[in-house]
C-alpha cells in the first residue's frame, strides 16, 4: 500500500470516528421524535422489504445450525 493510500485510509477512519457517534446521537434523536404514525409506517416498510426479499426455505435450520456448531468446536 502507498504512502498517500495509507493517509487517505487514516483520514477516513479518523473522519467516521468523529462523525460516528454524532451521526448515532443523531438517528437516536429522530427515532424517539417520531409520531406513532411514522413508528407504524416505518415498521410497516421493514416487514414489506423482509417480505419482498424473503427466500423460503424447505427446512427450520436447524440440521444447518448444528453442523455450523460442530465445525465451531473443533
Amino acid at each position: 500500500m502507498e504512502s498517500g493510500d495509507r493517509d487517505n485510509l487514516k483520514l477516513w477512519a479518523e473522519t467516521w470516528a468523529k462523525a460516528g457517534p454524532r451521526l448515532e446521537a443523531i438517528a437516536d434523536r429522530e427515532l424517539r421524535e417520531m409520531t406513532y404514525e411514522e413508528r407504524v409506517q416505518a415498521i410497516a416498510s421493514l416487514v414489506e422489504i423482509g417480505c419482498k426479499f424473503a427466500v423460503p426455505t424447505t427446512t427450520s435450520g436447524l440440521v444447518e445450525m448444528q453442523r455450523i456448531f460442530r465445525r465451531a468446536r473443533r
